[in-house]
């Protein structure tokens, strides 16, 4: 479908967000009937509410046609990755829209109008939204570690297809310099680039490992430091 009209685009979000209000509203509708003891009505409200998220889910395929997920086993590793991570964009969008704007807004609105119970509620969500784009930023960040982990796993095998064919593999010479020389995890293999740094975890680009403080895990796995060992790449003879 053709979204380049702004008129139809708009109108799928709309559809989308009503749909969705509509789905958590009868749940919230099943779950006061069930408490009432009327099991059928619940039971109706459930059955609603599900065929609502299907009616919300159609209209975010058409919103996202980059999402829509046909025949998996089609798809490259990396296909997959770029999926996986255009959601984690528009989750990270979503939530920090949320506590950056929306509840602010929200909870400014309540105090002038001295609704305290209002302004208790949209504080609390906003807290809750920028911790909930903090967890999908980690987790964003924690595919761009598994791109230099799965790469080296790639070195790995052709160093190991490479001597099945005679080739001679020879390790790069470590870097001298502190601020250049990488460390990886002998549990995991997500290498530490100082360059980098772990921002995720309070350590700033340009920090030698050593600099880390001895209290800090790897990100990925959660081995302590001493799993680290320096990195060298392995280079053909």
């Amino acid at each position: 479908m053709d979204l380049s009209n702004s008129n139809t685009a708009n109108n799928l979000s709309e559809a989308f967000a009503g749909e969705s209000m509509a789905n958590r509203k009868y749940l919230f509708f099943a779950e006061v009937t069930r408490q009432l003891g009327m099991s059928e009505l619940s039971k109706l409200f459930r059955e609603t509410a599900n065929q609502e998220t299907e009616h919300a889910f159609a209209h975010f395929r058409l919103m996202h046609p980059e999402l829509v997920v046909g025949d998996v086993a089609s798809l490259t590793e990396e296909q997959k990755k770029a999926i996986a991570a255009r959601c984690l964009e528009l989750a990270i969008e979503g939530e920090t829209y949320e506590y950056t704007i929306m509840y602010p807004g929200f909870a400014e609105q309540a105090r002038a109008d001295r609704d305290g119970k209002a302004v208790v509620e949209f504080e609390a969500q906003q807290a809750e939204s920028r911790e909930h784009a903090g967890i999908f930023r980690k987790a964003a960040h924690n595919f761009g570690l598994l791109t230099h982990i799965e790469n080296h796993h790639a070195q790995q095998y052709t160093e190991a297809l490479q001597a099945l064919e005679g080739v001679k593999a020879s390790p790069k010479a470590a870097s001298s310099d502190p601020a250049t020389q990488k460390w990886i995890c002998r549990q995991c293999s997500m290498i530490y680039d100082p360059t980098e740094g772990d921002p995720d975890s309070g350590i700033a680009p340009g920090t030698p490992f050593a600099a880390i403080p001895e209290d800090w895990h790897c990100p990925i796995c959660g081995a302590s430091k001493k799993t680290f060992v320096p990195y060298e790449e392995v280079v053909a003879a």
